[in-house]
């Protein structure tokens, strides 16, 4: 009887950990779709980005509150305990992954003047995106050098963060506009600096991702911190 509900509990986490990665793999497509939407001007696209977020949330609730059961039903100890309290935090960053995309996806929707700019916004994101696909592949394999190799790549997102938000205000101070054309293009400029601040922070949850998984593989909090 004991062999068996130990045999219960190493499924049960092998099934989180199959389940978080479903859930990861549910995000990216949400985030790829939104970064679609917003470099095709597609509304349709991003409407559905916006309607399947409930989905998103759903699932997130369900798999934390599997969680908590495992650690109340189990009592886990060392390296099963710090697996659970990583899973656990990484739902939150995947989750907060969706409402990024969600973000996006109502950019995509702004009415407003096009602006228009060199800043590619869409490579922007891709980078951002196989950030987090790569910190979740390291999470359901248990590997601790991806997570630092993640950590390390975060580095160059932000520097393209940085220099494409820069290159916005060059551009626009470039053209010389008066007050009334800065006035018109004031929304656009906006989302196009939201949305690059944003992918952004897709970039920090996937580092965040990394952290957590290098915690639960080789009980080492201190990735980046």
């Amino acid at each position: 009887m004991i062999a068996v509900a130990r045999d219960d509990y190493r499924e049960s986490l092998d099934t989180l950990r199959s389940d978080v990665g479903s859930m990861a793999a549910a995000v990216l497509e949400q985030l790829r779709r939104a970064l679609a939407a917003l470099d095709a001007d597609d509304h349709a696209s991003a409407r559905e980005v916006i309607d399947a977020d409930e989905s998103i949330n759903r699932r997130y609730l369900d798999l934390e509150g599997d969680c908590i059961d495992l650690f109340a039903l189990q009592q886990p100890v060392a390296s099963d305990l710090r697996f659970i309290a990583a899973s656990f935090k990484i739902l939150t960053d995947l989750e907060r992954v969706g409402d990024l995309a969600t973000n996006l996806a109502r950019y995509a929707l702004a009415d407003g003047p096009e602006v228009v700019t060199d800043v590619r916004v869409h490579q922007i994101g891709e980078t951002a995106a196989d950030q987090v696909e790569a910190a979740i592949d390291a999470y359901v394999e248990g590997d601790g050098e991806a997570c630092r190799a993640i950590a390390e790549r975060d580095d160059e997102l932000d520097a393209l963060c940085q220099h494409a938000s820069e290159a916005v205000v060059r551009e626009l101070v470039a053209g010389e506009p008066d007050r009334w054309e800065i006035e018109r293009l004031l929304d656009g400029i906006s989302n196009l600096l939201l949305t690059i601040r944003d992918l952004e922070r897709v970039g920090d949850h996937a580092v965040n991702i990394a952290a957590r998984t290098l915690y639960a593989t080789d009980s080492d909090p201190e990735l980046i911190y």
